[in-house]
């Protein structure tokens, strides 16, 4: 079971989510209806992403289940918005959102039945709020618990609570997003630009021939390859089970891992003891959520060598958020990072932090690149 969510979550219409970032007074009530159509466009990707209907954890909902309160939540509004236009000062019947995710079974859903239902609600609301004239803006409703919204407010709230679920599920969107297009992104990531050739060239020197490297984040393969020209064993992993297709296809052995959850000690017909002797991680953990960070550290440093390597790169920045940067079209949620907290966070986990440098990207962009050693025990 689902603990229920009893909070009045009205609080935000006037204070910014702390969570997903909605700040409801930015919003362009005018507009509405098209963010809520470009929120709806979001989740056929994620519903089409690995095991959507698989918990991440027993008190989480499924990327399903979330997709089917998104649903619903739009024809609720759609009912609302249209008596609050039809009359004054309508109460709203209750609706129960978990004892309707229980009696509507949202975890037998099929996720292919899902996306289509919540892109046709969508559009139905969106085009309740486009058509709403800025005069009826101010005409108000209750709801059963003597909350009383305007259309205007209403809106807002509505739209900070699909914008919510989104955020609810980016991680899960974010590996669909390279999933579904992961041949798209090997293509325009194939040039090396020089502070990935930096990198490789300086694990290559710190590493004796032959030595492992745990490849978090392989990609469409650029970057192993390039390691192996340097005389360097690779174990190619990706969250994306696209990118571990497209490995394979390519005659390479590739695993799908995540390394927040997963087994990450080596083949130990490949490593007898379990270990790498380095971990290479470029622009692949900037997709990890700042609190689950030190943990994915700390378990890289649990199967790497004492004296061993940490390459990794992430973007320089403040807070969480969505980018459309590059080939991929669907947003991808970006955690950023300041050179004193990510310096603090290694060294947390069990590494020495031997250089951290900036440096600029190709699009403008900021990173921070660091090269670490595995701690002595």
């Amino acid at each position: 079971m689902i603990e229920p969510d009893g909070k009045d979550w009205t609080w935000v219409l006037a204070t910014p989510c702390p969570e997903c970032g909605f700040v409801a007074g930015d919003v362009d009530v005018a507009r509405v209806g098209d963010a809520i159509r470009a929120n709806a466009a979001l989740w056929p990707v994620v519903l089409a992403g690995p095991a959507p209907s698989r918990r991440p954890g027993p008190g989480t909902w499924s990327v399903t289940e979330y997709a089917c309160h998104v649903r619903d939540v739009h024809t609720v509004f759609d009912q609302r918005v249209a008596l609050m236009l039809a009359e004054d000062g309508p109460l709203f019947d209750d609706w129960d959102q978990d004892a309707t995710a229980v009696e509507q079974r949202y975890d037998l859903a099929d996720p292919a039945e899902v996306g289509p239902a919540l892109l046709a609600a969508a559009d139905a609301v969106a085009a309740r709020y486009d058509a709403v004239a800025t005069h009826d803006l101010g005409r108000a409703g209750v709801r059963s618990n003597g909350s009383t919204f305007t259309v205007d407010s209403i809106a807002r709230y509505h739209l900070h609570d699909v914008v919510h679920h989104a955020w609810d599920v980016r991680r899960a969107l974010t590996v669909a997003a390279y999933d579904q297009q992961a041949a798209d992104y090997r293509d325009a990531s194939a040039p090396l630009d020089d502070r990935v050739r930096a990198g490789l060239d300086e694990v290559a020197a710190r590493l004796a021939p032959g030595a492992l490297v745990l490849e978090i984040g392989s990609g469409g393969g650029r970057d192993a390859r390039e390691l192996e020209a340097r005389g360097l064993r690779v174990r190619r992993t990706d969250v994306a089970p696209g990118f571990v297709a497209l490995l394979r296809d390519a005659g390479h052995d590739a695993e799908v891992l995540d390394p927040l959850t997963d087994d990450l000690g080596a083949d130990r017909t490949v490593a007898p003891d379990g270990l790498h002797d380095g971990v290479w991680a470029n622009a692949s953990l900037l997709h990890v959520a700042r609190a689950d960070v030190p943990t994915v550290l700390g378990r890289l440093a649990a199967v790497t060598r004492p004296g061993g390597v940490l390459r990794l790169a992430v973007k320089e920045g403040d807070g969480e958020g969505w980018s459309t940067h590059g080939s991929i079209g669907v947003p991808r949620m970006f955690t950023y990072w300041r050179a004193p907290d990510l310096q603090d966070v290694l060294v947390g986990a069990g590494w020495a932090v031997d250089r951290l440098e900036h440096g600029d990207g190709k699009r403008g962009e900021r990173w921070l690149s660091v090269l670490a050693t595995r701690r002595l025990a």
